[in-house]
Formats: structure tokens, C-alpha cells, sequence
């Protein structure tokens, strides 16, 4: 019971965050191009608190917290026929258009950042030192002869500072003979080893079968903490990347595909571990949401820049009638896949089996 308040509370924590600052980077851009904020909602639903404040905007947290919104005036106005009023929406240059709209991705990016940086000044940044803790029995690594205690200093001729660099390195090479070089007792050895593989989603990557879990915490400072804020963002969204490009074009990793009560139970999971993973990893899920929320599907911000593409190419707005059937593929693209990522959560819980032992 104390670890489903937990992750429900985790949750509302990590979603929150999450939609905050996405909205607030709407907020703040249509604020800066001249559009008039109506409301500013954290969740959907009726409000259970709101307040006005002097420029005008309702803020309101409702009810249903699966989201947010920005509401502007003249959103969402069929922009042929309607007024142009200072302040709209509808009336803003096609540029200011996508600037609001893009500030939702950006500002999921920018928080990203900054928690990484706040992260690897006061806390510090978490490294596996590239030290082998454990030998699996019949790996590659086994028959080649490493040993727990091997610390790897190449693989194919590449430096591998990190834990993590053997892991890519090995990974993108599958059954291939690799030269490791390392140390054991302070004396530097060579040997090649043939990698293995296995199958993840249906992308075969190369394994070595060893383990590492020895970690140390290096204290940056401010320059050195934006560098490597940089790299740890941009890591993630080339990865991020690669793996919606997977899913579209190959169709791979879609069992892996996790909703709402997956994200709920890796919250309360995260926060179990302590306040610093838990912002890691709110981090991690904003650089997520800002480049899902990019893909040009209709209903999200980047089915909007589309039309706003569209329309400068064009030299007019796309017509009502093909921009709400747009919306409507959209919507029914984000429930499937809703549905779909359910499925994959309540499955991977053990419900789906439960039901199915239940019923026979």
C-alpha cells in the first residue's frame, strides 16, 4: 500500500513538473509576441483551485491531472473568418505562430538542461567506471578470458573511460571479433574477443556478457557542468530519436512502449532511491515529451508547425475542413496508441495473465 501512495504521488510530482513547464513555454512566448492567455491550466477537467492575476490569466489546477493546456484568444478560430483582434492568436504573424507553439518542445528541452546542470554541480555526476564486477557464466567474455576486476581501457581500438562506452561499443557490434585492451593487476593486456548477440525488440545488438557496478561521483563545476549537461541532453535525444525512428520505419520496440501506469511505477520506483534520482529522471522524461510532442501528428505541437509549414508554402491557411480531419486522425492516433501502451503497462504488471488464469 505505502508503495502504490508512493508512485501515485511520484507520479503527480513527475507529471506535473513535466506539463508545467511545457505550457509555460507556450505561456511565455504568446505573452512575448503580444497574444493575450486566457487560462493556464495544470490537468483537465473542472478547477479545483484558480485565481486571476493581473494580466488577465486564469490559472487553474483541475482535476484530471493527465496534462495541460494554454489557452489563448482567438485559439483555435477558423483564421479565414475570423476578426483580427489585437492580442489574438488568429491575428499574429504565421512566425509568432510557430515560435508559441515550438516554446512548449523548447521549454521541455531548456528544464532538461538546466535539472541536468543543477544536478552535476551540487550533486554531482554519477560514473561506472569501466571496471568488470561480474563474468557471466558461457558469455563472450568468459571464453575470452576476462575477469571480474578487468579494467577495460579499449575495445576496438576506441578509449572506453566509462562503463557505458563499452556498452555502446560492444552493442553496435554483434558477433564481431573485438580487440580489448585492459588492466589487470596495473599490467596492461590485449586480446580479441568475439562478441555475441541477442535480440532486443527486434534489433539484434552485440553482448559481451559482463557486469560493472563500481561507481564514482565527480563534483563539477559550473562550466564543466554545462558541458556536460550539453552532452547528456544530446545523448538523449539522439536516442530518443533513434528510437521513434525504429518504431515508425521498422516497427521495433513496440512492445517496450510504456503509458501512464508504467511511468507511474518507474516514478514511485525513482523516488524511492532519492530526490536526485527523481529529478534525473524527471530530465530524462522531459527531453522525451518535448521531441514526442514534435512529431508532426495533428493534435500535437508538431502537427501544428506542419500546417504552419504548409501554409508558407502555400501562401494560405489550410482549410478548416482538412485541418479537423487532420485532428480527428490525430486523436484517434494518440487513443490507439493510449489503448496500446495500456495494454503493454497492464501486461507487463501481470494483469492481462491475471485476467486471463481468471477467466480461464
Amino acid at each position: 500500500m505505502t508503495e502504490t501512495i508512493r508512485s501515485v504521488l511520484a507520479f503527480l510530482v513527475v507529471l506535473g513538473v513535466l506539463v508545467f513547464f511545457h505550457e509555460l513555454g507556450h505561456y511565455l512566448a504568446a505573452r512575448a509576441r503580444g497574444v493575450v492567455v486566457e487560462a493556464f491550466s495544470i490537468g483537465f477537467g473542472p478547477a479545483l483551485v484558480s485565481w486571476k492575476a493581473k494580466s488577465g490569466t486564469v490559472w487553474k489546477i483541475s482535476a484530471l491531472p493527465l496534462g495541460g493546456y494554454v489557452k489563448m484568444q482567438g485559439w483555435g478560430e477558423d483564421e479565414t473568418d475570423a476578426p483580427k483582434l489585437p492580442g489574438s492568436f488568429a491575428a499574429t504573424s504565421l512566425l509568432s505562430k510557430a515560435i508559441i507553439v515550438a516554446a512548449g518542445p523548447v521549454a521541455n528541452m531548456v528544464l532538461a538542461f538546466v535539472l541536468f546542470t543543477g544536478l552535476f554541480v551540487i550533486v554531482g555526476r554519477e560514473q561506472v567506471q569501466p571496471v568488470l564486477s561480474k563474468i557471466l557464466v558461457g558469455s563472450p567474455a568468459a571464453e575470452g578470458g576476462l575477469l571480474a576486476g578487468d579494467k577495460i581501457l579499449s575495445v576496438g581500438g576506441i578509449n572506453t573511460p566509462y562503463f557505458d562506452d563499452v556498452q555502446r561499443i560492444v552493442m553496435a557490434h554483434p558477433d564481431t571479433g573485438l580487440v580489448i585492451s585492459f588492466e589487470r593487476n596495473h599490467v596492461v593486456q590485449s586480446k580479441e574477443i568475439k562478441t555475441g548477440h541477442k535480440d532486443t525488440g527486434g534489433t539484434e545488438i552485440g553482448m559481451l556478457g559482463v557486469e560493472g557496478d563500481v561507481v564514482t561521483t565527480q563534483h563539477l563545476g559550473p562550466i564543466a557542468a554545462v558541458a556536460a549537461s550539453s552532452q547528456q541532453t544530446w545523448q538523449l535525444t539522439v536516442d530518443t530519436l533513434s528510437g521513434l525512428v525504429n518504431l515508425v520505419l521498422h516497427g521495433k520496440g513496440a512492445q517496450d512502449l510504456g503509458g501512464p501506469l508504467r511511468i507511474a511505477q518507474m516514478s514511485g520506483k525513482v523516488a524511492a532511491l532519492g530526490a536526485s534520482s527523481l529529478i534525473s529522471f524527471i530530465a530524462m522524461l522531459s527531453v522525451n515529451l518535448g521531441l514526442i510532442n514534435l512529431v508532426p501528428i495533428p493534435i500535437l505541437d508538431g502537427g501544428h508547425l506542419l500546417f504552419y509549414a504548409a501554409e508558407a508554402v502555400y501562401g494560405k491557411p489550410i482549410s478548416k475542413r482538412a485541418q479537423e480531419y487532420g485532428m480527428r486522425i490525430g486523436f484517434a492516433l494518440l487513443i490507439s496508441l493510449f489503448a496500446f501502451t495500456t495494454v503493454n503497462d497492464l501486461t507487463q504488471l501481470g494483469a492481462v495473465h491475471w485476467v486471463a488464469h481468471l477467466f480461464g
